[in-house]
């Protein structure tokens, strides 16, 4: 893309779309930012945006009149949109509520393709956004000081297994391993929460009673394993890591966490293995 050609940017939740308008605008873009009113963070207001635009994630014909008033044909979508939100917050426009009807599987990746070519249909090209962080993307190895331990990369083996054979059917991108088991599986409520979820289930015992006659037979060290998708689609849905992710893994008592190189985005950079030797967990990037 010419930087003298504008940029769209459809901005979800959380810090991903603010960096995306900051390296589009260092790179000499000119940003016009549709902002999901139920999900992007109110500071993109001040982030140098040509200009900002407010809708509903169920207006798919305001977006794309938006665009067409700023004379986009270009644009990358950043962020995530919660899939509860999807599929029974929104209240879809006429445009909208007929694509839903076309779904075979009313999944992220059916909704959002399906959005990619409606935008392509009206000469929007939906482009991958991580091509402007390139450099938050994961390298391959040992990212922190401690590289996982032999238990651990027991769990990062079986893990991937699992989350592989989820991933294929949209359902989650991250499971939580413990001595080998699945302790629990990211599904609509997001990463964080399945983290969160895993500690709390071996807290109280996986088997429902835990007391120190009868204690867990698993080990309250948990590692967490984050994918991509088959065929990831780095225009949407892209795997994110970020600071919080570090924070809620020591609140659930997890020690290692194992992400694909190339395919998920370290949104602190260099802060979370930093965060992450502070606390001694490990973090390993491999090559799907």
């Amino acid at each position: 893309m010419p930087p003298s050609q504008r940029l769209g940017l459809i901005a979800g939740n959380g810090r991903f779309p603010l960096l995306v308008l900051d390296a589009a605008r260092a790179q000499g873009y000119e940003v016009i930012v549709a902002a999901i009113r139920e999900e992007a963070e109110p500071q993109i207001e001040s982030r140098g945006a040509a200009a900002v635009h407010w809708m509903s994630l169920g207006e798919l014909s305001k977006l794309i009149e938006t665009f067409h008033k700023e004379g986009i044909t270009r644009a990358v979508m950043a962020g995530q949109v919660k899939h509860k939100q999807i599929f029974s917050s929104i209240r879809p426009d006429w445009r909208l509520a007929k694509l839903l009807l076309t779904l075979a599987t009313r999944n992220t990746d059916a909704l959002l393709g399906a959005v990619a070519k409606v935008l392509a249909d009206e000469d929007i090209v939906l482009e991958s956004s991580t091509s402007l962080l390139e450099p938050l993307l994961a390298k391959p190895g040992v990212l922190t000081h401690r590289p996982p331990t032999e238990s651990e990369l027991k769990n990062i083996a079986y893990g991937r297994e699992v989350a592989r054979h989820l991933a294929q059917y949209d359902i989650g991108q991250t499971v939580v391993i413990a001595e080998a088991a699945c302790v629990a599986v990211e599904s609509m409520e997001g990463s964080d929460a399945a983290i969160l979820r895993a500690g709390e289930l071996l807290a109280a015992g996986v088997a429902g009673v835990r007391d120190s006659a009868n204690p867990s037979i698993l080990s309250r060290a948990l590692t967490v394993v984050k994918v991509a998708k088959p065929n990831q689609d780095m225009r949407f849905d892209v795997p994110v890591i970020g600071l919080k992710t570090i924070q809620t893994m020591r609140q659930a008592g997890a020690t290692c966490l194992a992400v694909d190189a190339t395919k998920c985005l370290l949104l602190d950079g260099d802060a979370i293995p930093e965060m992450a030797n502070a606390y001694d967990i490990s973090i390993v990037a491999d090559v799907p």
